[in-house]
């Protein structure tokens, strides 16, 4: 009787465990696909329903569509317009002195000498701080009368300086662009770093051989084998740059004003300040399609010496 038990049951195992193991792919990657669906999708799909209605807590609890509205709200709204061209200037010009600061950096610390290795440790620790706190750090730094800014600057000129760093001018443009830097030419230098170092000595002694200057083995043999190398940094690092919000949110505040409103911080101030939810959710998709579009070019035109 016990063994006549234990077939069955073996028989009723058996084609759970051939189904198991017919789905075991599928089975182990349902987590994961659960997780992006109740994390990504939804919120994605219901941020399309938002767009089209008007989801504004500072009016009513009531949702009526209001079908194109908001995203023409947002796009005739001219801090909107001068925040896509201020995130532009920022991230360009922060990506290209992230780039000369690091390629400097990466040429300085290509061969070994005594202390190379404690100084690049102090190199990279920037890009594990978070931006937050980098912004408060730089706050503190550059904010008049307590940041010791004024008083350094002050002692390399030879005479006092009274700047406030976070309003006058295009000193916040520039704080802003000296904090960013700050945290990401580690990024910089460590890709850089990377890509001299795989350049094979053999061809730098091939050039001495052949009469060739170091300024002539820079310009015919390091630039043009780095160059695919710092295409693909410049166009991740631009693409990141473009979503520049933590560091604002700590510095300037988008002051003076509405002069450093990036894109990232108008729409957080429409969707979570105003609670503008609908032209918020506007404003972050357009956002989004110009990002894609922008990221697209990038990629095909700046990348395009790799593919050859």
């Amino acid at each position: 009787m016990s063994v006549l038990t234990e077939t069955l049951r073996e028989r009723r195992v058996r084609p759970v465990s051939l189904w198991v193991d017919r789905h075991l792919r599928w089975l182990l990657v349902s987590p994961a696909v659960l997780i992006i669906v109740l994390l990504t999708i939804f919120p994605l799909v219901f941020s399309l329903w938002v767009v089209f209605v008007q989801f504004d807590f500072s009016v009513s609890n009531e949702h009526p569509w209001v079908g194109l509205d908001n995203f023409r709200t947002v796009w005739e709204d001219p801090v909107w317009v001068h925040s896509l061209w201020v995130t532009g200037v920022i991230a360009t010009i922060a990506v290209l002195v992230e780039l000369g600061l690091g390629f400097a950096l990466a040429l300085a610390m290509l061969r070994p000498f005594r202390g190379r290795r404690v100084l690049m440790v102090l190199f990279v620790i920037p890009l594990f701080i978070s931006p937050v706190i980098v912004g408060g750090f730089f706050d503190l730094f550059l904010r008049r009368p307590f940041g010791p800014a004024n008083w350094l600057l002050g002692g390399l000129l030879g005479h006092p300086v009274s700047i406030d760093f976070t309003i006058d001018g295009l000193w916040p443009w520039a704080s802003l662009v000296l904090a960013d830097a700050w945290q990401w030419t580690p990024f910089m230098f460590v890709i850089l770093l990377a890509g001299l170092s795989a350049i094979p000595d053999e061809l730098y002694e091939a050039t001495e051989i052949d009469g060739a200057r170091p300024r002539q083995s820079f310009f015919f043999v390091t630039l043009p084998l780095l160059t695919p190398i710092v295409l693909v940094a410049v166009t991740f690092r631009f693409i990141d740059a473009t979503k520049l919000f933590d560091i604002i949110y700590s510095l300037t505040r988008g002051g003076p004003g509405t002069s450093t409103y990036t894109s990232s911080y108008y729409l957080y101030q429409q969707g979570f300040q105003f609670f503008h939810l609908g032209q918020g959710t506007a404003g972050a998709w357009m956002f989004t399609i110009i990002l894609t579009f922008v990221s697209f070019w990038l990629v095909r035109r700046m990348l395009r010496p790799v593919e050859g």
